[in-house]
């Protein structure tokens, strides 16, 4: 296993740079701000960008915690990377993370310096101190299901709605490239109606789906509302049906897009005399 490192102070740009660092330095996985990524994928961690101060980030990021070290210890072990990635502000830090993650000695330390221009470092500091933003290496649709709650940028894609004002959370905003190494990824509201319909209809006791809506919520941190009209079996018990069939589209649409689910109401309109 070989070691790199991508080395330079806080908020100049090294995540945003991480995938085409690592793509260019033949290195299939990250370790960045406490996680391990590995194939665009969260493999284990804890984020310091989830930590409420920064001193509590730091540690996080050195992985001073000793059960957090363990498991990102055992992952490593476990897809045994062919090279490793380490993200640090500086190369005492890196050191530190190699250490006591017992990994090989660094090979090749890369400054943000040698990679990005003293404008683009300057505009990535900007958009830290003035906007709060903070970056992840991995796809957007990987990186919700990690931090539920948080405002990822890309997911203005998915409605149609005019783009709201901007929420401030300071150093609580998490956003990431739109890129990765397959590309953008989109879902539009069709695609997550189509998961509504078929999950819903999976319940024995509901036998028709119809008039779904999907809305962003004023609240862009709290995810996204879903309703749906259903004609359910005469006799049945209509409200197990119902929350049977939140339980069901929750955790699909949550699976399949990485999106987080505010609130499914499921209003039964008719009943079915079927046998």
């Amino acid at each position: 296993m070989e070691v790199i490192a991508l080395v330079g102070p806080s908020g100049t740009g090294k995540s945003h740079r991480a995938l085409v660092v690592a793509h260019e330095q033949g290195a299939d996985a990250i370790i960045d701000d406490g996680l391990l990524i590995k194939d665009c994928k969260i493999i284990a961690g804890h984020s310091a960008k989830k930590e409420d101060s920064k001193i509590k980030a730091v540690r996080r990021a050195i992985f001073t915690d000793a059960e957090h070290t363990f498991e990102v210890r055992a992952a490593i072990q476990a897809v045994s990377p062919k090279k490793i990635l380490i993200l640090g502000t500086s190369e005492n830090m890196v050191q530190k993370i190699v250490a006591v993650l017992q990994l090989p000695l660094i090979s090749k330390v890369i400054h943000i310096e040698d990679i990005a221009s003293p404008a683009e470092i300057a505009k990535a500091r900007e958009s830290r101190l003035k906007e709060g933003k903070h970056i992840i290496p991995v796809p957007t649709i990987e990186l919700k299901p990690h931090f539920s709650g948080y405002m990822i940028d890309p997911l203005e894609i998915f409605f149609r709605k005019p783009q709201a004002k901007r929420l401030k959370l300071g150093e609580k905003s998490i956003v990431r490239p739109t890129f990765s190494y397959y590309g953008k990824l989109l879902i539009s509201d069709a695609a997550i109606a189509a998961i509504v319909e078929y999950m819903a209809m999976n319940e024995p006791n509901i036998t028709k789906v119809s008039q779904i809506h999907i809305k962003n919520s004023q609240d862009r941190e709290k995810g996204i509302s879903i309703s749906l009209d259903v004609t359910a079996k005469y006799g049945s018990k209509l409200r197990e049906a119902a929350y049977q069939a939140q339980l069901h589209i929750k955790h699909s649409v949550e699976y399949m897009t990485g999106m987080a689910v505010k609130e499914i109401n499921v209003s039964v309109k008719r009943l079915s005399m079927d046998k």
